[in-house]
C-alpha cells in the first residue's frame, strides 16, 4: 500500500513539474515573440507566432495528460492483479488452514474410537452382544476412514483430464432408493420420499451413487435430528429433477456460489460444529457438470435449503 501511495504521489508530482516546465517554455516562447516581432506593425506575423506557441503549449499538455493518464491506468491495473492476487492467496490459505484442521478432526475422530472400542474389548470381559456392539461401531468408523480415503483419492482424479466415467444407461430411482434406505436404518432424521417413476440417465452408476449419498449425508449433517428431510425425483420436459430438502439452518446468499468450490466450508473451522472436509457438494458438482448436469441451492420455506440436480433423461 505504502509503494502504491508513493508511485501514485510521485506521479502527481512528475505531471505538476511537468506543467510548470511547460507554463515556463510557453512564458518565454511569448517574450521572444514580442522581442523579435512588433504586434501593432506586424498583426498577422504576431498572431500566427502567438497562435503557434499556443497550439505547442496546449499539445504538450495533451502529451503529458496522456501520458499521465496511460502511466496510471498501468499502474491501477498492476495494483489490481497484485491486490486479486494477493486476496486469492489468502483465500487459499485460508482454505488450507481450514482444510487441515478439518482433514485432522476427521481422520482423527474414527482412529480415536476404534482405538477405544478395541482397548475395551482387550481389556475386559464382554458379553456377546456387547461384542457384537463394539465391533458394528468399530466397522462404522472404518467406513468413515474409507469414504474419506475415496472422497480424497476421487477429488484429485476428477481434476484430471484422463479420468473417464462410465456412460451406461442407468436407473438413477434405484440409486437414490437404495441410498436411502441406509440412512434411514442409521439416522433419527424422519425422511419423505416422492418419486413417482423409475428414471433413466446415461451416466456412471458409481459417480451417482456417490452424488445421492453425499447429498442426503449433507441434509442429515446440517439439519437438527429428528428433523424431516424430503428426497423428491421428478421429471420436467425432457430432464429429471433431483431434490433433496433439508429443514437446517439455511445458506447465506452471498455462500451459494462459494460451497461447491474445492475445501470451501461455510464458518471457520474453529466455530464449526457439523464434520465435513468441504470435498463433498465439490465432488457432487464435479460430477455433475461431467454429465453435463445443473445443480443450484435454494431456501427451503419455512427454513433449511434445497440442494436441486437437472440432468437429461435418457
Amino acid at each position: 500500500m505504502f509503494i502504491f501511495l508513493y508511485t501514485i504521489a510521485a506521479l502527481l508530482f512528475w505531471g505538476h513539474s511537468l506543467n510548470v516546465q511547460s507554463q515556463v517554455i510557453y512564458d518565454h516562447e511569448r517574450r521572444e515573440l514580442r522581442s523579435t516581432i512588433d504586434s501593432v506593425m506586424n498583426p498577422v506575423p504576431y498572431k500566427m507566432g502567438e497562435t503557434a506557441i499556443l497550439e505547442r503549449f496546449n499539445s504538450r499538455n495533451r502529451q503529458y495528460l496522456g501520458e499521465g493518464i496511460t502511466f496510471l491506468a498501468i499502474i491501477l491495473i498492476g495494483a489490481g492483479i497484485v491486490y486479486t492476487a494477493l486476496r486469492r492467496t489468502q483465500l487459499l490459505s485460508k482454505q488450507q488452514h481450514n482444510f487441515m484442521l478439518s482433514i485432522t478432526h476427521e481422520l482423527k475422530s474414527p482412529i480415536a474410537a476404534i482405538k477405544l472400542n478395541l482397548e475395551t474389548i482387550n481389556k475386559r470381559k464382554l458379553s456377546e452382544e456387547q461384542l457384537r456392539t463394539l465391533l458394528g461401531r468399530s466397522v462404522k468408523e472404518t467406513n468413515r476412514l474409507n469414504d474419506l480415503c475415496n472422497n480424497l483419492l476421487l477429488a484429485s482424479q476428477l481434476e484430471s483430464s484422463q479420468f473417464k466415467s462410465a456412460t451406461d444407461r442407468i436407473n438413477l430411482t434405484g440409486i437414490v432408493k437404495e441410498e436411502l434406505e441406509q440412512y434411514i436404518d442409521r439416522n433419527t432424521h424422519s425422511f419423505l420420499l416422492d418419486i413417482k417413476q423409475d428414471s433413466f440417465i446415461v451416466g456412471d452408476r458409481i459417480l451417482w451413487k456417490l452424488v445421492v449419498s453425499n447429498l442426503i449425508e449433507n441434509a442429515c449433517k446440517y439439519s437438527e435430528p429428528d428433523s424431516l428431510i424430503t428426497v423428491r425425483l421428478n421429471r420436467t420436459d425432457d430432464q429429471w429433477v433431483l431434490q433433496v430438502a433439508d429443514r437446517g439452518a439455511g445458506i447465506k446468499d452471498e455462500e451459494k456460489s462459494k460451497i461447491f468450490q474445492k475445501f470451501y466450508r461455510v464458518g471457520s473451522e474453529e466455530s464449526r460444529i457439523a464434520k465435513g472436509t468441504g470435498l463433498g457438494l465439490y465432488i457432487i458438482a464435479q460430477i455433475v457438470d461431467r454429465h453435463k448436469g445443473n445443480i443450484v441451492v435454494r431456501d427451503n420455506e419455512p427454513v433449511g435449503s434445497i440442494f436441486e440436480i437437472t440432468i437429461n433423461a435418457a
